[in-house]
């Protein structure tokens, strides 16, 4: 019987029917394997997901050179998106929506803007706003 599978996956081998992914599971299942690596699904993705590898385990400056020189390449071979002033209008508008939601920050916003304002207003007239 053994034989047989083997048989056909040589077979589907050479008519280059299924891919390789599927016909390693094939070989794992037969010899009595998991398709995974001996550990259960959930540890294998939590390590997958907690394993800072390549540009993840970059230190942020590296990253932002990185990224930035992505951005002036783009520039250069002229596909970068150039924003127009009606573009750059409704994303401003659509981003200040956003924050504004957050009412907490809003009001730190206007506290500070109140401070600021009543200090320049305290050195313009010499004295101290209070």
């Amino acid at each position: 019987m053994a034989e047989r599978e083997n048989q056909g996956r040589e077979e589907q081998m050479e008519r280059g029917s299924g891919s390789m992914n599927d016909q390693q599971q094939d070989i794992s299942r037969t010899n009595g394997q998991s398709s995974g690596n001996g550990r259960g699904d959930d540890e294998s993705a939590r390590e997958r997901r907690n394993s800072n590898r390549g540009f993840a385990a970059m230190d942020p400056e590296k990253q932002k050179e990185i990224a930035s020189e992505g951005g002036r390449a783009a520039h250069r071979q002229g596909v970068a998106h150039e924003w127009s002033s009606d573009e750059a209008r409704e994303a401003g508008r659509k981003g200040g929506q956003i924050v504004s939601r957050n009412r907490e920050h809003m009001s730190e916003i206007g506290r500070r803007g109140g401070q600021s304002s009543g200090n320049r207003r305290g050195q313009k007239n010499g004295g101290s706003a209070e």
